[in-house]
């Protein structure tokens, strides 16, 4: 029998960048995140991949071709390949609010735009077999809340801008569910968004520790599947939760990023709180890793869904010191691939 092959595993580049800067620890550049995830191996398996952060210091949103040939050679010298983007849509690094003014939602798509031409770029040059573009709102749930149905009708017309633009690259845009972010903050908020958009290349991208605070209702109170007085020790009643919030986002998801999670928010550099990414063999994980990813990538029938071609870890505001050790992602890798040996295929290449 051969050993499942899909789907491929990536690392993250950008908890080198997010959560860090000014009022935090100085961002992790990406040669060295393509060093240390090109060094793990457990058993003899490796990353397949790197997932990427569209924004500096990592890749230039306004990328040459000569540069993106440079990243696609170097990406080959370690043998790794390309995934899924970030796009930068934040005010901060050139984009804006999905529901702010005119310009704030021009200079959104704008971004977007700048993504999926490096995304069809990379493709062509056959780094990136598989991926999509993620973006959020770009704006806080307190913002959001003024307005509730205004808003999420504003941030749905900035979306499907934004997909159309995508699609004249042959890109799919995959919106994150965290609870940072207006619109997207509360599972059935992000439901409502998702649908409100009315496009065949939108998605979810869903990521098991900003996910599982959907469950508590952080910034939702209203959404809320987990009760009050939740005890941790009470797995049925989590695991009960987790399907009810799966049967809804999954057949959304396009994008999905292996965590762990303790339960609490976190915020580093100039991040909002949002849900903690917790190593790998954190002893207050909340999540049977391997087990709760099958909620998103099995259906109600237990069936693979095969939506996605790999699955990325997210280890966002991981400190420094925690980065730069190897045992950090030999850690990660091991618990992706357990989570292939459950839930992965096989496919002849």
């Amino acid at each position: 029998m051969q050993n499942n092959n899909y789907p491929k595993l990536h690392n993250a580049s950008w908890p080198g960048v997010v959560g860090k800067g000014p009022d935090s620890e100085p961002p992790i550049d990406l040669d060295t995140m393509l060093d240390l995830t090109s060094k793990a191996e457990v058993n003899g398996q490796k990353f397949d991949g790197i997932d990427l952060f569209l924004a500096d210091p990592h890749v230039s949103i306004d990328s040459s071709d000569d540069d993106l040939k440079r990243l696609a050679d170097k990406f080959s010298s370690y043998n790794l390949e390309i995934g899924s983007f970030v796009a930068p849509v934040w005010a901060g690094t050139g984009g804006g609010s999905a529901m702010g003014s005119s310009e704030d939602r021009q200079n959104f798509v704008t971004q977007v735009r700048k993504a999926c031409a490096i995304g069809k770029k990379l493709r062509e040059m056959g780094i990136r077999p598989n991926g999509v573009v993620r973006i959020d709102s770009s704006v806080d749930p307190e913002s959001w809340a003024k307005d509730e149905v205004g808003n999420t009708k504003l941030i749905a017309q900035t979306f499907r801008e934004a997909c159309d633009v995508a699609a004249d690259y042959g890109e799919s845009l995959a919106a994150e569910g965290e609870i940072c972010w207006g619109g997207m903050h509360g599972w059935k908020s992000m439901l409502n968004t998702l649908e409100a958009v009315d496009r065949p290349n939108i998605g979810f991208q869903a990521d098991m520790a900003h996910t599982l605070l959907y469950l508590l209702g952080y910034n939702k109170e209203d959404e809320r599947i987990l009760p009050q007085d939740f005890d941790w020790k009470d797995r049925a009643t989590l695991t009960e939760g987790l399907k009810t919030l799966t049967a809804s986002l999954r057949p959304w998801t396009i994008d999905f990023h292996v965590a762990q999670n303790d339960g609490t928010v976190f915020g580093s550099g100039d991040h909002d709180k949002t849900g903690r990414h917790c190593q790998a063999t954190d002893p207050n994980g909340k999540l049977d890793i391997a087990i709760d990813a099958g909620h998103w990538l099995r259906d109600e029938n237990g069936i693979l869904t095969k939506k996605f071609k790999h699955i990325c870890w997210d280890g966002c505001m991981f400190p420094n010191d925690v980065m730069m050790e190897s045992k950090t992602w030999n850690d990660v890798l091991g618990a992706m691939i357990k989570v292939r040996e459950l839930h992965g295929w096989y496919e002849a290449e």
